[in-house]
């Protein structure tokens, strides 16, 4: 039965906008369409840039992840769902995060947002709290908008098809798409979120995930179950650009530059994104037992090359949204569920990512069987397979330092490759367990203070003693855990972590394969100028709806030839194609970068205005920038002591091995000091990492609102 209803006449595309916004009140149960100002539309684009703008408008300091007022905001951009160019089912998903307690967000690919597109609609807002739980239908077969019950069913993934069955009427199944988050994203601070469309060629739904910062969590504590569109795409340009040949020829061109370069390069096509494997392993980049190691002989059982050979079925080209034949979006028809309430069934997994076979790589297990169970069930439950991961391995080697007991963890010894209590802490987490399981699922962050709280009491130390320890080793920042590189001899990706606005997520500032696997930036300068204009150009990518990888994962081959063959300008001269062809303008690549800029001072104005945002935030653990115990320095202490020579300086003939690692953890937290100074001043921040006021003028924002938010934030600085 419908709780709320309206009809309602849906707006066209053109030129890549509808500019109008579907608004949801739970509370009320109240759907309203509004229309997205011009003003908006120029100074914030689209996807990321809207929900930023959505999310600033809605709340304020005193908004919490579970206040009513906050603002859980979907929005894809204008090339979101444009079939004439690679990589454009991406759409950004944002909020005030239960693990940040800031503005986090978290972008994904399918069907859902082309959908909600075609469907008349640039961005979706969701307020209030329901009383039960509810889905909202988009239907624009039949021109009405929906609230109504939501299905009896906890999952989220297994019963997928059946629902698209009872949702699409006389339709087509891949008429359907929906967002949703299960039981999981109900008990934990890292629930995801699911985009799950229906895939004709493997005849099932797929599912890609929005999984860091705890948007499902915050989607299941409004009372809401997901989100279904219903619509017929377009077989043409459902874009409707200015300019459809130039369009076209520009997505011929980088379709070109992808059928060729991958093969060659990472095999995506092939691989997916385990092809990350074998890279990151050979160069000490793949995280072993919570970051402290970064390769292990054992990673040949998992190599990207057995993903191909045995594991994915290759059939069918593997785009997440038509029109990319970059494909990585890799599955495995056939896993035989080891564990928990599926224990017995076969199901279909898709991926696993790189980043879900490093979170199990972090936990000392490498078998891929375990990692296919890992993958299935975190998306399942909808909990994000990172933090879920880096979470229990912080468990595992607070538990090794003798900070957690058996008394603290109901019994359970951890330790290292033990799947067996990885798997039990897992399901325990999604169904909501009580005493330790329960905290578990709060994230690093709070764990932290909790483990403090009982290792202080217990052994006589002081509450801060013991979280100075932990902090060596606790990997997250801003309350985000680590996406899944090593850090430690890598300078600029130390920076791409801590300066990211969310937290440590690669999708900001991935610059660990250009700076240390390819040696693209060896000096100082090279790395604090890649920290200003990489995270620029990333963020365009989600402010416009699409996807980076191939820009960024695979190279043109005319890059070679050009000033700075890292940022790929050949291709990125065909998504500047794209943009004209699309909009009938003649923008620039600065042009681009200004609107990314903007939406980076939003958030950063955003965090301030939360109370976080300045310096101490940006700092990272000590084990992102060096060893942090004689165990990890002695793995590869050879390494270490010619640094040490040929980089700092120093005569290690008459140093001990204790006095020679703390040499090493000084002198890189000296580094990372100096490195944010520059950064900052570069960016046109203070040394407190506040923007000043000349930077607020030159992006446009003019308004008295903003000047107090940097005015309150440099006097709390001051104390």
């Amino acid at each position: 039965m419908a709780l709320a209803t309206i009809d309602y006449q849906k707006t066209k595309v053109v030129k890549g906008y509808t500019d109008r916004l579907l608004h949801i009140d739970l509370t009320d149960k109240k759907i309203e369409i509004k229309e997205i100002s011009p003003e908006t539309k120029d100074m914030f684009i689209g996807g990321r840039g809207y929900c930023l703008k959505l999310v600033y408008d809605g709340s304020e300091a005193s908004t919490r992840y579970d206040s009513p007022e906050n603002v859980l905001a979907f929005a894809g951009g204008p090339f979101c769902g444009e079939n004439g160019f690679a990589g454009t089912g991406k759409f950004i998903i944002g909020s005030i995060s239960p693990l940040t307690k800031t503005f986090c967000d978290s972008n994904v690919g399918g069907y859902f947002f082309p959908l909600v597109k075609n469907a008349g609609f640039d961005a979706i807002s969701v307020t209030g709290k329901s009383d039960k739980d509810v889905i909202v239908f988009i239907d624009d077969i039949n021109g009405t908008i929906h609230i109504e019950d939501a299905p009896d069913t906890e999952s989220a993934i297994y019963d997928a098809e059946k629902l698209v069955d009872v949702w699409r009427g006389e339709s087509k199944p891949s008429a359907i798409a929906f967002v949703n988050a299960g039981i999981g994203s109900k008990n934990t601070f890292f629930g995801c979120i699911n985009s799950v469309y229906y895939d004709p060629r493997r005849k099932r739904c797929r599912a890609k995930q929005a999984g860091r910062g705890g948007m499902g969590t915050i989607m299941r504590e409004k009372g809401l179950w997901g989100i279904v569109a219903r619509s017929d795409l377009s077989k043409g340009s459902s874009n409707q650009p200015v300019d459809k040949a130039r369009l076209r020829e520009a997505g011929k061109g980088l379709r070109n530059v992808l059928r060729e370069r991958d093969p060659k390069e990472m095999r995506l096509a092939k691989q997916g994104t385990t092809a990350l494997l074998d890279i990151m392993n050979t160069n000490n980049i793949l995280p072993v037992n919570n970051y402290k190691f970064g390769s292990d002989e054992r990673e040949k059982n998992i190599s990207g090359k057995i993903f191909e050979d045995s594991i994915f079925e290759q059939k069918h080209p593997d785009g997440c949204f038509a029109g990319c034949n970059l494909a990585c979006t890799k599955a495995c028809e056939n896993h035989q569920l080891l564990t928990g309430p599926f224990k017995g069934k076969t199901v279909a997994v898709d991926g696993p990512e790189y980043e879900t076979a490093a979170a199990v790589t972090n936990l000392g297990i490498f078998d891929i069987p375990l990692m296919l169970e890992y993958a299935w069930y975190c998306d399942e439950y909808a909990m994000d397979t990172i933090s879920t991961g880096v979470g229990i391995a912080f468990l595992v080697e607070a538990f090794q330092q003798g900070h957690l007991t058996l008394e603290d963890t109901g019994g359970m010894e951890l330790k290292w490759n033990d799947a067996g209590t990885v798997f039990e802490l897992l399901h325990k987490m999604a169904a909501g367990g009580d005493g330790f399981t329960r905290k578990v699922g709060r994230g690093i962050r709070y764990m932290k203070g909790w483990i403090a709280d009982r290792s202080a009491s217990r052994n006589g130390h002081s509450r801060d003693e013991v979280l100075k320890d932990l902090d060596l080793f606790a990997m997250e920042t801003k309350g985000l855990e680590f996406s899944m590189y090593i850090t430690k001899e890598s300078l600029a990706q130390q920076g791409g972590y801590g300066f990211a606005l969310k937290g440590p997520q690669h999708d900001e500032a991935w610059l660990i394969a250009l700076d240390q696997v390819k040696n693209e930036m060896p000096t100082f300068e090279q790395k604090a100028s890649a920290l200003c204009w990489f995270p620029l150009f990333r963020t365009w990518f989600n402010i416009v709806g699409l996807c980076k990888l191939p820009w960024i994962d695979v190279r043109h081959p005319d890059a070679a030839a050009t000033e700075d063959p890292a940022k790929n300008i050949p291709t990125v001269d065909l998504y500047l194609e794209l943009v004209n062809s699309t909009l009938g303008t003649e923008k620039t690549l600065d042009d681009l970068l200004t609107e990314s800029e903007r939406s980076y001072l939003l958030h950063k104005l955003i965090n301030l205005r939360q109370g976080f945002g300045t310096r101490e935030y940006d700092k990272i653990p000590l084990r992102a920038m060096a060893p942090v115990f004689m165990d990890e320095f002695n793995d590869r202490k050879d390494y270490y002591k010619k640094y040490l020579t040929e980089t700092v300086g120093l005569d290690v003939t008459s140093m001990s091995d204790e006095a020679l690692l703390k040499s090493l953890q000084g002198y890189r937290r000296d580094q990372y000091e100096i490195l944010m100074d520059t950064v900052y001043a570069a960016k046109g921040y203070d040394s407190n990492s506040i923007p000043t006021d000349e930077t607020l003028k030159r992006l446009g924002f003019e308004g008295e609102e903003y000047f107090q938010i940097v005015k309150t934030a440099r006097q709390r600085v001051a104390g």
